[in-house]
């Protein structure tokens, strides 16, 4: 990874824009921004993703929050029976 000034870049692109096209990540700063500069080659066949094991083992938003719910009525519940038995 490569992280220079938008002033370096201006001055140097033909060298960024070579590690671009050799896949190195480089990340252009410009006060508090930072952008990432790559190449992109139109005679490339798309990267297609297929599910992985990780993917089936995923659960819905509605289930998430009905865990995170249940967690937090827990948490809730043990922290009043801490205080109220102090």
């Amino acid at each position: 990874m490569t992280i220079i000034s938008s002033k370096e870049f201006a001055a140097n692109q033909q060298k960024y824009f070579a590690l671009a096209r050799d896949r190195r990540e480089v990340y252009i700063k410009e006060d508090d921004d930072m952008f990432m500069f790559c190449y992109a080659n139109q005679q490339e066949e798309p990267m297609i993703f297929e599910p992985d094991d990780d993917f089936y083992r995923s659960i819905s938003m509605d289930e998430l929050l009905k865990r995170v719910k249940k967690d937090i009525h827990q948490w809730y519940k043990e922290k009043n029976e801490s205080h109220s038995n102090a």
